[in-house]
């Protein structure tokens, strides 16, 4: 799927504007429902492979954006993932840009602290997510949607 299928101007935010004007291969799939969790997954485990992630690499990259596609659902009422390839010298990578239009995130410390939660969970969703993966980054803005971006690296 491609940014031809899904529309993205729904969920604009200088980060996910940033990485989808100048991607030059990434797919952009919808985030609306619990199936669309398990395809963000299925797609995310398949370029994990393709870059020859280490296994637990991929435990690591899948477990990092089922956790952030269901806060796009749960928490932002729906959006979608920018999925792009990235190379830096002898690295590769995954970049992942996940976006809604929700209410936002009010106070990102605090909300990247384990033992947090909104929503009557573990507490363990944005930190642990930032553990996970190589770069993290995230762009919110209370009452206009949030858009978080994270990244694995092959070295």
């Amino acid at each position: 799927m491609n940014t031809a299928t899904v529309d993205v101007s729904r969920y604009r935010s200088p980060l996910v504007n940033s990485y989808v004007d100048r991607a030059d291969l990434h797919q952009v799939l919808p985030l609306e429902t619990d199936e669309h969790v398990v395809a963000v997954r299925k797609a995310v485990r398949e370029h994990a492979i393709d870059m020859k992630l280490s296994l637990v690499d991929q435990t690591k990259l899948v477990t990092a954006a089922s956790e952030l596609a269901r806060n796009t659902i749960k928490y932002g009422g729906g959006g979608v993932v920018v999925l792009e390839r990235l190379r830096d010298g002898l690295r590769k990578g995954l970049r992942l840009v996940f976006a809604d239009t929700g209410p936002g995130i009010e106070d990102i410390e605090l909300a990247l602290r384990d033992g947090y939660t909104s929503g009557g969970g573990l507490g363990l969703g944005l930190g642990g997510t930032k553990r996970l993966v190589d770069e993290f980054n995230i762009d919110s803005r209370p009452g206009e949607g949030a858009a978080v971006a994270i990244i694995k690296w092959k070295i």
